[in-house]
């Protein structure tokens, strides 16, 4: 019983971060990641592992299935979210980055793609496009035949196609238009960060009906640029903001009287922010005090 144990253990161990990631990618949410976690180590206790070729494929199996069970919930209990609804922001480390597949699947604004996705889309798109699992593999996951998973797979990939970000961004582009809304908080200044606004930008906040934050999006240059004057990166003594590492791509840690007070990712196309997201709710702050392991 031992052995068996510690057997199931290590293989859980090796591929915890995988499991995490994937459940992660599906949900857009930690918490309920973690949950995944913890139900797919209790039926992985259970598995004689004796006829188990393949550990890793096995737990991946159990772990799609359960974040597939736990995504049809949040979906529609996110339909009475209040407000706008945003993935849990995460703290990445300097790897993630390096990974630029990786870091591009779980950034916010993929995360918010997804969200467009049904279920099972969302699962097989996942699974395909960025852990490269075959079809066969990912029709044993998430209970379709091969086919079916081959046409599931082909339409998620155009939806989401037509939904991402367009051309190529560095991170370093990422990267200075979030000095320029540092330097709107620190200074006041904010022609620099108007100046980087496309003429359709979307700027969403998250407080969950905890914290202050837009009861809706806010769409267009001129609505933006009249938020920004009035927002919270006017310039106060109390609030300091800190370039970091969000979701695998430069983000902002804005603090207030020290504490986290929110989160700040932004989506990039052609040289120009056409997403901002601020992430205020507390319940999706709480991993920010410390980097996110992931991998795939």
């Amino acid at each position: 019983m031992n052995e068996r144990m510690d057997a199931a253990t290590t293989a859980f161990v090796t591929h915890r971060n995988l499991l995490f990631t994937l459940a992660y990618e599906i949900l857009g949410s930690a918490a309920d990641a973690e949950d995944v976690l913890q139900e797919t180590w209790l039926l992985w206790t259970r598995v004689d592992l004796g006829p188990v070729l393949n550990q890793r494929a096995y737990l991946v199996r159990i772990a799609t299935r359960q974040a597939l069970k736990r995504l049809r919930t949040l979906t529609r209990r996110r339909e009475s979210y209040v407000g706008p609804w945003l993935p849990e922001p995460l703290l990445t480390a300097p790897d993630v980055a390096e990974d630029v597949e990786l870091a591009d699947s779980v950034s916010m604004a993929m995360l918010l793609v997804l969200e467009t996705l049904k279920p099972t889309e969302r699962a097989v798109f996942v699974l395909r496009e960025v852990f490269d699992l075959d079809y066969d593999e990912i029709a044993g996951a998430v209970d379709k035949s091969p086919a079916a998973v081959r046409q599931i797979a082909h339409r998620a990939r155009a939806h989401v196609s037509a939904r991402r970000p367009r051309g190529t961004v560095s991170p370093a582009e990422t990267r200075a238009a979030l000095q320029a809304f540092q330097r709107a908080v620190e200074t006041g200044e904010l022609q620099s960060l108007l100046d980087l606004l496309a003429p359709d930008v979307v700027a969403l906040s998250d407080g969950g009906g905890v914290k202050r934050a837009m009861p809706r999006p806010v769409v267009g240059v001129d609505k933006v640029a009249r938020l920004l004057s009035l927002g919270w990166w006017r310039r106060d003594a109390k609030r300091s903001v800190e370039l970091v590492q969000i979701n695998g791509g430069p983000g902002l840690l804005v603090r207030l009287d020290g504490e986290i007070d929110g989160v700040l990712a932004v989506r990039m196309e052609n040289g120009y922010v056409t997403g901002a997201y601020h992430v205020r709710n507390p319940e999706k702050l709480s991993r920010m005090e410390r980097e996110t392991a992931m991998t795939r």
